[in-house]
């Protein structure tokens, strides 16, 4: 039986605005945050961006570290981001064919 992953991901845009949240399929949710497919916090603010992202097998796991890291302050939050993708750029900005939206 394969093992079902969960991420917890940070999604930004042009500005300083964040989202942080959790999926079970990382690839199908970042580009519905990108396609605004849900309506909503990330959609409003257009936060299509993926800034950061860490894969869990445990979703208490998951869960866990994602409220932890919603408590925490921004330059926390920010020290975090840049641990991963220091010049904030999309980390999935080739995950997608540019002909299929």
């Amino acid at each position: 039986m394969q093992q079902r992953s969960f991420w917890v991901h940070i999604m930004g845009g042009a500005g300083k605005t964040i989202y942080i949240g959790i999926t079970n399929d990382i690839t199908r949710r970042v580009w519905e945050h990108k396609n605004k497919r849900t309506p909503g916090f990330t959609a409003r603010y257009n936060l299509d961006r993926l800034l950061f992202y860490e894969e869990f097998n445990d979703p208490r796991e998951a869960i866990a570290f994602e409220k932890k890291i919603k408590g925490w302050i921004r330059r926390k939050k920010d020290a975090l981001i840049d641990s991963m993708n220091p010049d904030r750029k999309d980390l999935a900005v080739d995950w997608y064919d540019k002909s299929v939206s």
